[in-house]
């Protein structure tokens, strides 16, 4: 690690870091890797979630710094050092890069200053229904509003998810870029997790209840090939927020067809896509679905529910369907239809996923905003 008074040209601050896996941290670990490899001076600052990771490491060109962490309310850790220690290093920065939501986002943003901020909108938080988690919402959402009006500029994955969003009024007035997350290119796997010569369908993502992974184990159910698999990728042992395996297991009952798989790393993630004919991501709650995205890449077209955000890789590319939340049939009617979709048109399809979403695409994008904050700060301070 660098010396404690070190300078940085970015501070990235989040929740959950590496080795926690979800669309917000791999977004963030990109962002703050990619941007180290362009020669940035980048600190990553995150809470200790995982107490066997830590306090202070450098990770891949990054400096990264994590708080400890006394509980846990839903998915938000308590650690009261962490928005101070956010704030030091953010004070040491050319720029913070808030991401949100985050229960300490408006007494981070506030302690920060002068540091301006660029904040990375993932989501308009969703929890089950339940009197805490409305009460968790409701607080997220506060501590939100009270950030973004601190930014200098605000990013989310799409304009689909801007303008559907709650927050859409206070970020059309912010110098507002939408960047598509930075998307990994994942060729090149061997169809390790393939047992037979039917149909494969496979989701990857976090065993959570907002992923409506019930509604596509009972879309799958409804085919009679015996030789069709559904793969179910993800981490179900270490998610904040609790997951709903239980859930799964029922709707899957003796159908030894399907297979979890729990969570899957590097080329594990690339042997699974090229495992598969057709992807699914059911969500309830999604604002983009970077999963999705990366199997568009590797050729392999998305079935996902129609919603701002989470519709946005399918609905750029044509590769894929859009289906109702919460619709088994219609999950059901569009896998099939995919299936039978020809390689050549894939194969286009892919090429055009590969453009849109490519990880160095993104970096450029957020450089670009990046040095824009930091010249328009350099301005008004002359």
């Amino acid at each position: 690690m660098n010396h404690p008074d070190q300078r940085y040209d970015l501070t990235v601050a989040l929740t959950y870091y590496t080795p926690y896996m979800s669309g917000v941290t791999h977004t963030a670990r990109t962002v703050a890797e990619g941007m180290a490899a362009r020669g940035w001076r980048v600190a990553v600052v995150a809470s200790q979630h995982d107490r066997s990771t830590p306090r202070r490491e450098a990770l891949n060109g990054v400096d990264v710094y994590r708080s400890p962490v006394l509980g846990q309310i839903t998915r938000a850790q308590i650690s009261p050092a962490y928005p101070i220690e956010a704030a030091r290093i953010a004070r040491r920065a050319d720029l913070l890069y808030l991401n949100l939501p985050m229960a300490e986002a408006a007494l981070l943003a506030r302690l920060a200053r002068p540091t301006p901020i660029v904040s990375m909108l993932h989501i308009d938080l969703y929890l089950p229904p339940g009197p805490l988690n409305r009460i968790a919402v409701a607080a997220s959402d506060v501590t939100s509003w009270a950030a973004l009006r601190r930014s200098a500029a605000v990013v989310t994955n799409s304009e689909d998810q801007a303008h559907a969003s709650k927050f859409w009024p206070l970020v059309r007035k912010r110098e507002f870029r939408p960047i598509p997350a930075p998307c990994l290119d994942r060729r090149g796997g061997r169809p390790r997790y393939r047992g037979t010569d039917g149909l494969h369908v496979g989701f990857l993502g976090r065993i959570v209840e907002d992923k409506g992974i019930p509604y596509l184990v009972r879309a799958f159910r409804r085919i009679t090939d015996p030789d069709a698999r559904l793969l179910i990728g993800g981490n179900y042992r270490t998610v904040m927020g609790g997951d709903n395996l239980a859930d799964i297991r029922t709707e899957i009952g003796a159908d030894s067809r399907i297979r979890l798989l729990g969570e899957l790393r590097g080329q594990e993630i690339a042997d699974f896509y090229a495992s598969i004919d057709v992807f699914a991501l059911p969500s309830v709650a999604e604002s983009f679905g970077i999963v999705q995205a990366e199997a568009m890449m590797c050729g392999v077209p998305s079935v996902t529910t129609d919603l701002p955000g989470g519709r946005y890789p399918v609905l750029a590319t044509q590769f894929g369907a859009l289906v109702p939340p919460r619709d088994p049939a219609a999950l059901h009617r569009a896998i099939l239809e995919l299936a039978a979709a020809p390689a050549d048109w894939r194969e286009a399809k892919a090429r055009e996923a590969r453009k849109l979403f490519a990880a160095e695409r993104s970096l450029d994008e957020h450089e670009e905003l990046f040095n824009l904050v930091r010249e328009r700060t350099a301005r008004r301070v002359r």
